[in-house]
């Protein structure tokens, strides 16, 4: 299949291919628009079950950090990484050298910064080789890791989904189902516990599990269970396109609102929740708080107390889009990408950004 044809390539400006035999390296990087900057995202590494489901991956990837970007007001483009392999068998301080060299060779359209699989220690080893890499800091709160900041604003973007769904701002007897608690999801797992919500949680890895039982006083759910409970709030905090038609007919929820990116499998699928009366908090408006961190951590002037108070303005773009979506009878899915193609669809785009919120 052609890249031009792939169903998820979407006017990607530069899709990168490399193969390093040495060191077993095999990645992808898609750089989708740079209408506001240069493009900045994180680099996944993941056991992916074939080439085409890494290509699926970084073409929706990249294109969602374009909108994340936009919508957060960065003057930044959209671009992600994967490293196809299992990171927990297979990363060597050789294979992410060789993926400093490739990141280098696209002389900073793509920068990079940690993601699923991947760490602020792989970033250093990495900056080893090339200067287009980010969220290494040690000023930044926690050593340059964004992953509290990224739970952080999915907590803010999810307090803002149940005062719109249920009109409360506290959060005590909530009942939340959590899919995936490692990095980003344990965080938001320990924030909602400290609000007084009862959790429930699944994920790939036990011993991730384990620590939210004994941590965090959650319920160990199956994998599959997730989608049938009856609760209040589902937080997909794993991989994307866990929303479809088969789950989307089991959920029992009033809103999904979590870390995880491309959520919905496809476009209709924000419709589909919409029939069922389930609120859909748009993941890469809720999870931006992760490159907010980043972001300022690239400018060299990181103050935590404006990172902070950046960050929690998702959740008044959170309540412009409900109320959006209330009043046209959109999907906030079409309303959230409706004002981000607004600011970096065009030649001049970085005329929309506001200064004050970059």
């Amino acid at each position: 299949m052609s890249i031009f044809s792939h169903p998820a390539y979407d006017k990607h400006e530069q899709v990168a291919f490399c193969q390093d035999a040495k060191s077993g390296l095999k990645a992808i990087i898609a750089v989708h628009n740079t209408n506001l900057g240069p493009s900045l995202g994180g680099c996944r590494m993941w056991p992916y079950a074939d080439d085409g489901e890494a290509l699926n991956d970084v073409l929706r990837l990249s294109r969602g950090m374009t909108y994340k970007s936009a919508m957060a007001g960065l003057k930044l483009g959209g671009g992600k990484a994967v490293i196809i392999g299992d990171p927990r068998k297979e990363k060597t301080p050789e294979l992410l050298r060789a993926m400093g060299d490739f990141i280098n060779t696209l002389g900073g359209r793509y920068i990079t910064a940690e993601d699923s699989g991947t760490s602020v220690a792989d970033m250093h080893i990495i900056g080893e080789r090339t200067q287009y890499v980010s969220g290494l800091i040690a000023e930044s709160e926690h050593g340059g890791d964004p992953s509290p900041s990224t739970a952080y604003g999915v907590f803010v973007g999810l307090k803002a989904a149940v005062e719109h769904r249920w009109g409360k701002s506290d959060l005590s007897g909530l009942k939340v189902s959590l899919q995936g608690v490692g990095n980003v999801g344990f965080r938001l797992a320990k924030l909602l516990k400290d609000a007084g919500a009862e959790l429930f949680v699944t994920d790939i890895f036990q011993d991730n599990i384990d620590r939210a039982v004994s941590e965090l006083g959650a319920t160990a759910v199956g994998a599959d269970e997730i989608f049938d409970l009856d609760v209040d709030l589902f937080a997909p905090c794993a991989l994307g396109a866990v929303l479809n038609d088969d789950t989307i007919a089991r959920l029992k929820v009033g809103a999904v609102a979590g870390a995880a990116n491309n959520q919905l499998t496809e476009m209709r699928h924000a419709a589909a929740l919409g029939e069922k009366g389930i609120l859909y908090a748009p993941d890469y408006v809720i999870n931006a708080g992760g490159i907010i961190d980043v972001y300022y951590q690239q400018q060299g002037d990181y103050d935590p107390a404006r990172v902070k108070a950046h960050i929690e303005t998702i959740g008044s773009t959170m309540q412009e889009i409900f109320q959006r979506a209330a009043e046209t009878g959109e999907t906030t899915a079409h309303v959230a990408d409706r004002i981000a193609e607004e600011r970096f669809g065009h030649e001049d785009a970085s005329k929309n950004i506001d200064p004050a919120a970059a």
